[in-house]
Parts: C-alpha cells; sequence; structure tokens
C-alpha cells in the first residue's frame, strides 16, 4: 500500500504552511495532496504558491496532487477551478461533479470522497471519464467496500481515509463566524485563531463536532491504524492521513512502520494515541456508528490508550 498525505483543512498562517511543506518533503510519504479545499476566504497561498510547492516536492520524490475546492460559490471559484483543471503538470483531485466535467476525458483525475461514490456502477463511469483513483466517503465500511470493489469492472486505485477528523459535511454558511456573530464576508478570519478546528461539545460537555469555517468535522480522530492489515486485505491501495497541526511527521513515520511491519499494531496504537489532538473512533469502519471505536482482536483496552467509550 501507499501512504498518502491529504490536503490540510485548516487555515494556517502563510510562513506555518510553507514550513510544515518543507518538513513533509523528507517524510516517508509517496503521494500529497495540495490546495484548498474548504474555503476560497482562505487565500494566504495562491495557486500559484501551490503549484511552486508541488515542483519541490516533486523533486523530492513525491507524488502530487492538486485538490479542488469542495462547495463552488462564486465566479471566482469557477475560475480557480479551470486553472487547476488546467494546470498541465499535475493530477487533479475532483471534489465536486464540476471539476470532474472540466477533467473528464482530458486529464487524469483523482475522484475525492465527497463525490460520494456507493456503488460499482458510479466507479465505473467515473473511471471511463480518467478517474486513476478514488477516495471512498468516510462512512463507507469495510462491508460496503469489499463489496463495491468486487462487483466493479474498472482498475482504478482505491484510497482510504485512515487517519484524522473526519470531514462530514459543508455548508455555504460559517459555522466559524457564526459563532462570533459575524457574517461570512466578514468572518475576521477567525478561523486562523483554531489550527486544528474549534470543538463543539453537548450539554454533558461531551465533544461532538469539530467547526473548521463551513465544514463541520468529527471531534474524534478517525484512527484506522490497527486496521492496516484489514484495509490491504479488502482492496485498499493507499491510505490517506489529514494533517494536524502538531506531530503529523511522526504520525506518518507510525503508520509507515506499521505498513512495513516494523511495528505491530498494538504498539502502533499507543504511540500514536499520545500524538493525537483527540481520542480515537473507528466505527464506520466497522459499519458501527462512526463515534464508536471497535477493538481489534489483536489490542487490547489496556494497550489501546487511545480508544474512547462508546458513551457517546
Amino acid at each position: 500500500m501507499k501512504l498518502a498525505l491529504g490536503p490540510i483543512l485548516y487555515y494556517w498562517d502563510r510562513d506555518t504552511m510553507l514550513g510544515f511543506y518543507e518538513e513533509i518533503s523528507d517524510a516517508p510519504v509517496d503521494i500529497i495532496y495540495l490546495g484548498e479545499t474548504v474555503c476560497s476566504r482562505r487565500h494566504l497561498l495562491r495557486l500559484q504558491d501551490y503549484l511552486d510547492m508541488a515542483e519541490r516536492l516533486v523533486a523530492a520524490g513525491k507524488e502530487v496532487v492538486i485538490s479542488t475546492q469542495t462547495l463552488i460559490e462564486s465566479e471566482n471559484d469557477v475560475k480557480t477551478l479551470r486553472k487547476i483543471a488546467d494546470n498541465g503538470n499535475f493530477k487533479v483531485e475532483a471534489n465536486d461533479m464540476g471539476a470532474v466535467r472540466l477533467l473528464a476525458n482530458k486529464v487524469p483525475f483523482v475522484a475525492g470522497s465527497t463525490l460520494n461514490v456507493y456503488n460499482p456502477q458510479t466507479l465505473d463511469l467515473l473511471a471511463g471519464l480518467g478517474a486513476t483513483r478514488w477516495v471512498i466517503p468516510v462512512e463507507m465500511s469495510q462491508e460496503a467496500l469489499a463489496a463495491v470493489l468486487r462487483e466493479r469492472q474498472s482498475k482504478s486505485e482505491t484510497e482510504v481515509f485512515a487517519y484524522g477528523r473526519l470531514p462530514l459535511a459543508f455548508s455555504a454558511r460559517c459555522f466559524t463566524a457564526r459563532h462570533y456573530n459575524l457574517q461570512k464576508d466578514d468572518c475576521q478570519f477567525k478561523c486562523l485563531d483554531y489550527e486544528d478546528g474549534l470543538t463543539l461539545k453537548t450539554r454533558e460537555g461531551q465533544p461532538f463536532l469539530n467547526l473548521n469555517g463551513i465544514q463541520t468535522q468529527s471531534a474524534l480522530v478517525y484512527n484506522l491504524i490497527g486496521e492496516l492489515d484489514t484495509l490491504q486485505s479488502t482492496g485498499a491501495d493507499v491510505v490517506r492521513i489529514s494533517p494536524q497541526a502538531h506531530h503529523t511527521g511522526e504520525i506518518l513515520h507510525l503508520f509507515r512502520e506499521c505498513m512495513e511491519q516494523r511495528l505491530v499494531p498494538a504498539q502502533a496504537m499507543s504511540q500514536v494515541g499520545t500524538l493525537m489532538p483527540a481520542a480515537s473512533c473507528n466505527g464506520y469502519w466497522h459499519g458501527k456508528p462512526g463515534l464508536d471505536f471497535i477493538l481489534d482482536n489483536q489490542l487490547t483496552a489496556a494497550e489501546n490508550p487511545a480508544a474512547v467509550p462508546n458513551a457517546l
């Protein structure tokens, strides 16, 4: 299996982002996704900055994919989308069907998870339009994935979101601005204050969701480091790590060590638990509620400090 680093979902300042990718250029990752996928108001890095960065990462031996914005809301968003589709050098991750239309039969592309591919017919359709890889919907279970792969006719690579806060929904409304009673167009870029998003808790004080501008995420961290054997046996070709503000490089190293069987799942789970911004969940992979954490037979509660009780 290959190891991929997804696009940064949060709004970090320019120097932080440039420093992050400078560090990642030496990380044991095969594929790096670049680009703003959440909000067009986040423009401390422009498209040309990402393209320049992509050139440097390719020189460091990485495969680079430019990701498109998920929710297209303006003519400027469409112009940026066209520039990405016409970049001429890098594969593109299409995160909405408008991007697919621009890329179809012209540029090989990755079908992003927000295209919501749930059946082999849709997967084969996208493959026929030029999709060389697809990212499964984050809530897809192992059983559902196996069924799609068993019945498909195409041979595009399969990528699974394996670590990070789950991107659950997008809205035209900015929830971070709303938290401060601000209009979306005058948000004062409050997302910069929350390097890993703004956690929303229940009345009982339990973490429930994570607000990231117009994106709603899980408060818990989806973590399949203990499931790498089942990922491979199910048919996953690529596992995706979603960047977080701290320890992303260390997490990539742990996944690589586990993928190459230099680290057993129990050890990997124990070590990654100390690097996470919140507790683990993996319910979706097992066909359970997303907040659940299902222990693998190779793990025990004592060995797994990242596990979270199913009380939520």
